[in-house]
């Protein structure tokens, strides 16, 4: 937890030098303190952003893909009342800073150390920051997500994920992740549908057709889950589609 909560600060303290180069355009900064700006606005900033913290996590990060793969295993498996919701959420909150630590480390050690030591300025600290992001979410964008957005915006420049504008390359990454997770769901959703689909002809060839198939398939898709150790596999394949060995 205490690892999950350093994470946690790193990527509040990233939203705040992202509202700190906007605020260097409004005249905030003076010429004496070398582009910082003062504690007090500092620490407004940094209570502000608190409130847009969870969009950045769900548009920046790995947690988009992760909660909506689980949410389809809760669907396919017919637990949605047996599992609630906030643990979902939770587990993809834990699994979201394991697979973004890299990426916040990064973040920590070329720009939120620096700027706090002094030794940069909060619009460097701003660019050294979001470059590890921006690789991350480039290298997780589809081609065709990223084309229509550039087209959309009417991007001409050069097409890495340095010179690409950060509003576009998130919404590009939120398409791509939308698709890829559906594509994950509909092949989790694979095997239990069998299981209905073998549970219903029993039923119908047994007479029983006022019995529901998914009251007596869920005992079997139950089993399934744990024969297989289905968690896990989900968990370890939503790792690997995210670049993880």
């Amino acid at each position: 937890m205490k690892k999950a909560f350093c994470r946690l600060c790193m990527l509040v303290t990233l939203a705040v030098l992202l509202i700190e180069c906007r605020v260097s355009a409004l005249g905030i900064f003076s010429d004496s303190n070398e582009g910082f700006i003062s504690k007090n606005i500092e620490l407004f900033i940094f209570f502000t952003l608190l409130t847009f913290l969870p969009m950045l996590i769900i548009m920046t990060t790995s947690f988009t893909r992760i909660v909506i793969t689980f949410a389809f295993l809760k669907n396919a498996s017919g637990l949605q009342n047996a599992i609630p919701s906030i643990v979902l959420v939770g587990l993809s909150i834990i699994l979201t800073f394991f697979i973004m630590m890299p990426i916040g480390e990064r973040i920590n050690n070329d720009a939120i150390i620096p700027y706090m030591n002094k030794d940069i300025s909060g619009k460097e600290a701003y660019d050294r920051g979001l470059l590890p992001l921006k690789e991350f979410m480039f290298k997780q964008t589809r081609q065709d997500d990223l084309e229509l957005f550039l087209e959309l915006s009417k991007y001409e420049g050069e097409v890495t994920s340095e010179n690409i504008p950060i509003t576009t390359l998130m919404s590009s990454f939120a398409l791509s992740e939308l698709k890829t997770s559906f594509q994950i769901g509909f092949l989790i959703f694979i095997p239990f549908l069998i299981i209905d689909m073998v549970v219903a002809s029993i039923l119908m060839a047994m007479g029983m057709m006022m019995v529901s198939p998914a009251i007596i398939s869920l005992p079997f898709k139950i089993l399934l889950i744990v024969l297989v150790d289905g968690w896990r596999l989900v968990i370890k394949s939503l790792f690997i589609s995210f670049g993880g060995v």
